[in-house]
């Protein structure tokens, strides 16, 4: 049985280096240098009013399976005002249904609306779909250096 819970960020269950290591790890060749996964979860656990984010985290018995991370973003009617940064799950329980627990979670406990980029070759995508996200734009970046 997975169990899905968020981790209060004055009294974490777990350490911050752990959790990145569990993104950097799962979330395979997708994954963010440890770093960025970082200051990401330093953003997500900060108490600035005008920052912070709710970290999802799926359990089984004890063990962490799964993981995600919403920012919450002061660009609230014209930028979605949260961010889907990572979702990762354990390679031994994927298509299990843990990723759509996750989304679930964090869809019900979010007011306002949830943006998140994705690879185009990302299996994930259909998971996405099937909670009713939609391609809405192409992203497109410049990268300075």
């Amino acid at each position: 049985m997975i169990t899905i819970t968020t981790l209060d960020p004055r009294a974490p269950s777990e350490s911050a280096e752990t959790l990145a290591t569990f993104l950097h790890e799962h979330l395979d060749r997708y994954r963010d240098s440890m770093e960025d996964i970082h200051r990401a979860l330093d953003y997500a656990l900060s108490s600035h009013p005008c920052k912070g984010g709710t970290i999802y985290l799926a359990r089984k018995g004890d063990a962490l399976v799964g993981m995600l991370v919403m920012l919450h973003m002061p660009t609230a009617g014209f930028v979605p005002e949260h961010l889907l940064v990572y979702i990762a799950v354990d390679a031994s329980l994927r298509g299990e249904g843990v990723g759509t627990q996750l989304m679930q979670a964090a869809i019900a406990d979010t007011d306002g609306d949830i943006a998140l980029h994705v690879e185009k070759d990302n299996p994930a995508q259909h998971l996405y779909e099937r909670m009713g996200f939609s391609a809405a734009y192409v992203e497109m970046r410049y990268k300075k250096g």
